[in-house]
């Protein structure tokens, strides 16, 4: 089993958390490829990202690291639960600060893997950090897109950031702060309501159960810093700024979170001459974070990818 170690690194004043998956039998001495890991929305470092694919990709000889976005999980920032996309890229960057001071890290074969939300931030940092020099999403999610749809009414968006601004000005003049539960409180409480979205369902199943629960994967949002989440286009530019070699990997089971049309979206729009989409058949959004047989497939793609790219 590979080792784990608890690190922090710094997003300019504040402290990042992360896990570093260590191969077996590392050496200090040798240099190592390296892949930043991603979690997915309202996730952290001890779910998807570092315990199922962070473990398996260090077991292939990789090290990896996990990180939990800063103002969520077990790093700094106030207040808490802000999912700011320009926040969240930044860690990326931070992360490749971070693995660059590391003598055992080869800098030229750094790689970056996402999951969900953290496919969609990924996408972008690769864009904006030649660091990154192979890209790896799974069930990536363009957040943005996905705020906009809201309700999927014309003007969803529009009301939405009417509604944040009216709270972050009462929040201003003092106002509690309104941080909002994203799921139901168990699967049970998700049946009581009548709830029947694939993607909330099975979300609940995996962050409300013992199947992926975790104290830092809660799953919360503070609703009056949604705006620049709401005006984010995850892959904005990669016709022009995402070169590097890409591999794309989408359950064949479509939610209502847009994983799967996002994974062809990013695919037709990427720039990179090496890029490639694998749809695993007869899984969801989230089988590909914990199910064997996903994410398995999942592993049996990326591994021979990050191989050849890193």
């Amino acid at each position: 089993m590979s080792a784990v170690e608890s690190v922090t690194f710094k997003n300019k004043t504040l402290d990042v958390a992360a896990d570093v998956y260590f191969p077996d039998g590392f050496d200090s001495s040798r240099t190592y490829p390296a892949i930043v890991s991603a979690h997915p929305i309202g996730s952290c470092k001890e779910q998807t990202s570092g315990n199922v694919y962070g473990k398996a990709l260090a077991e292939q000889g990789y090290v990896v690291l996990a990180f939990d976005a800063t103002h969520q999980g077990a790093s700094g920032g106030e207040p808490r639960y802000i999912e700011d996309p320009g926040l969240r890229v930044e860690d990326f960057r931070c992360a490749a600060d971070y693995l660059v001071t590391l003598d055992y890290v080869d800098e030229d074969r750094i790689g970056v893997l996402g999951i969900c939300g953290g496919g969609g931030y990924a996408a972008t940092a690769t864009m904006t950090d030649r660091r990154f020099k192979a890209l790896g999403t799974v069930a990536a999610v363009n957040y943005g897109r996905m705020m906009r749809e809201g309700d999927l009414s014309p003007d969803s968006a529009i009301k939405t950031l009417d509604a944040v601004a009216q709270q972050r000005t009462a929040e201003a003049r003092g106002a509690e702060a309104r941080v909002d539960d994203v799921l139901p409180s168990s699967p049970e409480k998700a049946e009581e309501l009548g709830i029947k979205a694939l993607d909330v369902v099975e979300a609940t199943k995996y962050y409300r159960t013992p199947r992926g629960q975790q104290p830092h994967g809660v799953n919360r949002s503070l609703f009056s810093h949604a705006g620049p989440a709401i005006g984010y286009d995850a892959f904005h530019l990669a016709e022009h700024l995402l070169t590097q070699p890409l591999q794309i990997i989408v359950g064949g089971v479509p939610g209502e979170f847009g994983s799967y049309r996002d994974g062809f979206d990013l695919f037709n729009r990427a720039r990179s001459t090496q890029k490639d989409i694998v749809v695993v058949p007869g899984q969801s959004h989230y089988d590909m974070y914990w199910k064997p047989e996903a994410t398995q497939q999942a592993l049996d793609t990326l591994i021979p990818f990050y191989n050849k790219n890193l």
